[in-house]
């Protein structure tokens, strides 16, 4: 983790490199650097702790002449943030540089081995192993060395190599970390993420695991572990390059959030057919939906926000029970699945190793998996039975808003389907809750028309140490969703309850000014969630309600109110989760935080 870019070609690699990494940003980094291969025949390597700015004031003037080379956003595991710990690492001689991203779990071995070899290493990270070990391998060919090398490796990686006796040369390679690259007019491009290529060619491939790409100025070849030739998987990019800029919004986080309408049509674009909803990518036929009698949804973060909704809804439209675990427990416990089991994997990037991990362990156990992603061509799209695409684009702010929402959407699609195949819908009312799930676009382009309750009670909550969200049914749900959004982008503690629990522990934290995010929507427990908000402000909380438009009771019971429009309750979760993000936005603001590139997060979690 995070982020690699590399070129080679005609034009000045350093420009090529720093304006990759800044595309790369957004996933989230704690230091960066380059190398390039320099006109005297050395590999010059330039590193920083902090923002891809630092290093570009670094290099400004490095190697006007270098055509070739390699960068790194680096978010630390093995080892602390440290120039020293910065990628690009190299090996003794100085004459090999590897960037690196994913972990090499037997690192430690192999770093006594080469110590024992006569290898001196100037980092404490796992990745520097595979400098010297190249370094070893290497007899006059690079792409020879590299593919001998990944034999020992143990783990997860996406590498890019070059030698300094090679130039205008970059071998790259992956296993289990997404690798992509791209030919154009001026060279030849790899990244670690499509944005980072899209200029270049907007057919890129995407590298399968234990394949390899050798890089030149005149094009690229691909290789096979065994060295023979292959055909790449070629994919064509349709989304456009704006989305990577903020369009007039002061950040990508407002304007992402802006963009869930069009999330919303676009996901449920083309699905109603003659009555009957239709995904054509679940890979299953009518039967096997049939047939089904257990559901896991597997995911992380977010995306088990998202899992916690569906799971109310599979079991109250289609009957059948539905569990949700976090993907990196699912894969260690040995859970039950069967031919009749669908195993639902959420994961926005596609390439959450735990979740990879939890799909192979379905797999194996001969259940079905039907993936949820963002990533067109993931892993996790690659690995699963059939997928839904939520058709949020690229998400650019690391706390993810559009694509929990398009993860939402498609979660309740699939709720449909496996309702109307049980036979639980008939198609008059499958036509009835598709229209009002469709209707949500235009309610959440309501709620974004004025936001000033939610800015007041934003300013009012600014200066809390600590944070408790409460809700019941859907409403508990969204509520672990708002915690979430709260402390991952202001650094102000937050925790949800099922407003039940209260009593239960919860409650001795409450004291004067104490806020209280109360999910309060119209729904079956309307009643019950107003008893445990009573129970809030008699222990002088300060209570932020979200209430559906038309009830002024509720004002009696909370000192803010933020309202959305009535919705079904089924579909509540859509519209609550609009404020509560933007209820965090202008909480992180006011408190001065960076909401797209929040401390200590990345955008992709590609390791355990």
């Amino acid at each position: 983790m995070c982020g690699i870019v590399g070129y080679t070609g005609s034009q000045p690699v350093v420009d090529r490199l720093i304006e990759g990494l800044r595309r790369l940003e957004y996933r989230g980094y704690d230091s960066a650097g380059i190398a390039v291969q320099a006109g005297d025949g050395t590999l010059s390597v330039t590193r920083r702790v902090g923002k891809v700015s630092g290093l570009a004031s670094a290099v400004s003037n490095v190697h006007p002449e270098a055509t070739c080379g390699i960068g790194h956003t680096r978010w630390a595991t093995h080892g602390v943030p440290s120039q020293q710990n910065a990628h690009p690492h190299v090996s003794c001689d100085g004459s090999i540089a590897v960037v690196h991203n994913g972990i090499i779990e037997n690192f430690a071995e192999l770093r006594e081995e080469l110590i024992s070899r006569g290898h001196e290493f100037r980092s404490t990270t796992d990745t520097e192993v595979i400098a010297h070990l190249v370094e070893e391998a290497y007899e006059g060919d690079l792409l020879e060395a590299v593919r001998a090398v990944t034999v020992s490796l143990v783990g997860s990686y996406g590498l890019a190599v070059t030698c300094a006796q090679e130039p205008g040369r970059i071998v790259v390679t992956r296993r289990d970390s997404p690798i992509v690259l791209a030919h154009g007019e001026d060279g030849s491009y790899v990244a670690s993420d499509i944005i980072a290529v899209i200029r270049a060619n907007r057919d890129v491939v995407v590298l399968g695991d234990d394949q390899f790409a050798d890089m030149r100025p005149q094009g690229i070849a691909y290789s096979d572990a065994q060295g023979e030739t292959i055909e790449p998987n070629v994919m064509h990019v349709d989304w456009d390059i704006d989305v990577a800029e903020k369009g007039g919004y002061p950040d990508f986080m407002l304007k992402e959030i802006h963009e869930q309408p069009r999330v919303v049509r676009d996901t449920l674009a083309g699905r109603m057919v003659g009555g009957a909803l239709k995904i054509s990518e679940l890979g299953m036929s009518l039967e096997e939906l049939q047939l089904i009698d257990r559901v896991y949804v597997i995911a992380c973060g977010t995306s088990y926000h998202a899992g916690l909704v569906a799971k109310q809804l599979i079991e109250a439209w289609a009957r059948i029970p539905t569990e949700v675990e976090v993907a990196s427990e699912f894969r260690y416990r040995n859970p039950i699945i069967t031919p009749t089991t669908l195993v639902v994997a959420v994961s926005q990037s596609g390439e959450t190793a735990d979740t990879l991990a939890a799909i192979r362990e379905a797999r194996i156990k001969g259940g079905k998996v039907f993936g949820i992603t963002n990533v067109i061509g993931s892993p996790v799209a690659r690995e699963s039975d059939g997928v839904i695409y939520t058709k949020a684009n690229k998400e650019i702010a690391v706390a993810s808003t559009k694509s929990f929402l398009g993860q939402v959407v498609s979660l309740t699609l699939l709720s449909m389907v496996l309702a109307q195949a049980k036979g639980k819908f008939t198609q008059a009312q499958t036509r009835l809750l598709f229209g009002e799930l469709a209707d949500t676009a235009e309610q959440i382009e309501r709620i974004l028309a004025d936001t000033t309750a939610i800015d007041e009670a934003a300013l009012a909550c600014k200066d809390a140490n600590d944070a408790l969200f409460i809700g019941r049914g859907m409403g508990s749900a969204i509520s672990y969703e708002g915690a979430l959004k709260l402390k991952e982008i202001s650094y102000l503690h937050a925790e949800a309850y099922a407003a039940g629990e209260m009593k239960h522990g919860p409650i001795a934290l409450l004291s004067k000014g104490f806020p209280v995010i109360a999910v309060a929507t119209q729904s079956p427990v309307y009643d019950k969630v107003i008893s445990n908000i009573q129970e809030s402000r008699t222990r002088g909380a300060l209570v932020v309600a979200v209430a559906t438009e038309g009830d002024e009771e509720i004002r009696k019971h909370a000192d803010y109110v933020i309202y959305v429009p009535r919705v079904r309750d089924a579909f509540s979760a859509i519209t609550v989760s609009v404020p509560l993000q933007l209820f965090a936005r202008a909480i992180a603001v006011a408190r001065g935080c960076d909401v797209d590139q929040p401390r200590n997060l990345a955008k992709s979690v590609t390791v355990e």
